[in-house]
């Protein structure tokens, strides 16, 4: 009996650990990527002057629509109307001196015919009358320009659109191409959107995309790239990407933030696991998500081989499995789901709640979800 008792007793399996895990399987649908964008007029143009000058009235502030044509600001025009009489005076002078040099030049052809000067005083009368035409004309021109910089104290919107910025106030001197305004506008509706590299075939010139906005729920428009940056940004290392919307609504306003959602770029090899490409994406919930690091992960449930056999054979863990921690690709994050487009096998049975309780190689047994309508396999 005391020989016996020094046998070490066998120790007990371990508790299996109840995990909500599920099956995952390809949605079937290709793999959406999103990126953040911005609502942008297609054109905006400052508006300036083109002469220099004091503003002493603006007519629209931040925000007014105006209208192609419409007065938007003045300049003192004093000065301006000051030029222009000075150079109505000279061209006054200037057709003087040709009405002279004209009857100058008819009494010396008279004379000249009748032997009565020398040829060399018609040809001076004749280069008199020439200079005087030429100084009317120039006159004439520069009565024009003042006319017209007279007219350019006055500025005006050259398309329709809306005020996005004022740079310049009431009182302020400005020079000639300051800008007073900045116009976008009305008609064709950019996206703009940051894309990094590894979206720019996706992103290529012609390509569609679908566009939500979250401050219009419920509606999607489609948008077509338009232009693409061909050089990176030096600091962030993305691409200036701008999308046209095909038919933008008048609820669409300029500088909404958007959602960019685009077709992955569908990989024709296969990984050499057996994993799923970028063309079969697993949808789960976000709270399936964890990190291994700094990368994105998901606990994946192993069958359980390495579990002991009383444990796998009790009644309360029918279905019980190992814990691996597996790194995956994100495609696109949603609201409440997140696209998986690598990592994953067909099938495998993926822990969806109370990810940050478990650990790797942790034995579990598989609960189904409470509600299994709202995991989207």
């Amino acid at each position: 009996m005391a020989l016996a008792g020094c046998h070490p007793k066998e120790a007990a399996a371990p508790a299996l650990r109840p995990v909500v895990a599920a099956a995952v399987h390809p949605d079937g649908r290709p793999a959406l990527a999103s990126l953040p964008g911005e609502v942008d007029a297609r054109y905006s143009t400052p508006l300036s002057f083109r002469v220099a000058g004091k503003i002493v009235e603006r007519t629209v502030r931040l925000g007014d629509t105006v209208k192609a044509g419409q007065i938007v600001a003045r300049l003192d025009p004093d000065d301006l109307r000051k030029n222009v009489a000075s150079a109505q005076a000279q061209l006054d002078a200037a057709q003087h001196r040709l009405v002279y040099a004209k009857q100058q030049l008819d009494r010396d052809s008279a004379q000249a015919q009748e032997k009565l000067i020398a040829p060399a005083q018609l040809e001076q009368t004749q280069d008199a009358y020439a200079s005087a035409a030429a100084q009317r004309d120039q006159a004439q021109q520069q009565l024009a320009l003042a006319k017209n910089q007279l007219q350019y104290a006055t500025l005006a919107a050259d398309h329709a659109g809306v005020i996005t910025a004022e740079n310049a106030d009431t009182g302020q001197n400005v020079s000639s191409g300051q800008a007073v305004y900045q116009l976008a506008w009305s008609g064709d509706v950019d996206i703009v959107c940051d894309a990094p590299e590894s979206a720019l075939a996706a992103l290529a010139i012609g390509k569609t995309a679908t566009i939500t906005l979250p401050a219009l729920p419920g509606k999607r428009f489609t948008a077509r790239v338009r232009e693409v940056s061909p050089a990176a940004d030096p600091q962030s290392r993305t691409y200036r990407t701008k999308l046209t919307l095909e038919a933008p609504s008048p609820e669409v306003r300029l500088g909404m933030t958007a959602d960019v959602a685009f077709d992955r770029v569908a990989s024709d090899r296969v990984a050499s696991d057996g994993m799923a490409n970028d063309a079969h994406p697993f949808t789960l919930p976000a709270t399936a998500l964890f990190h291994d690091g700094t990368e994105p992960a998901v606990w994946v449930v192993r069958p359980g081989e390495n579990a002991s056999t009383a444990a796998a054979s009790a009644a309360a863990a029918p279905d019980p499995g190992t814990l691996e921690l597996r790194r995956v690709q994100i495609a696109r994050y949603d609201e409440r789901t997140v696209s998986i487009s690598a990592g994953l096998h067909d099938g495998e049975r993926v822990v969806l709640q109370g990810v940050h309780t478990v650990s790797a190689g942790e034995h579990v047994r598989v609960l189904a979800p409470l509600h299994p309508e709202d995991f989207a396999s």
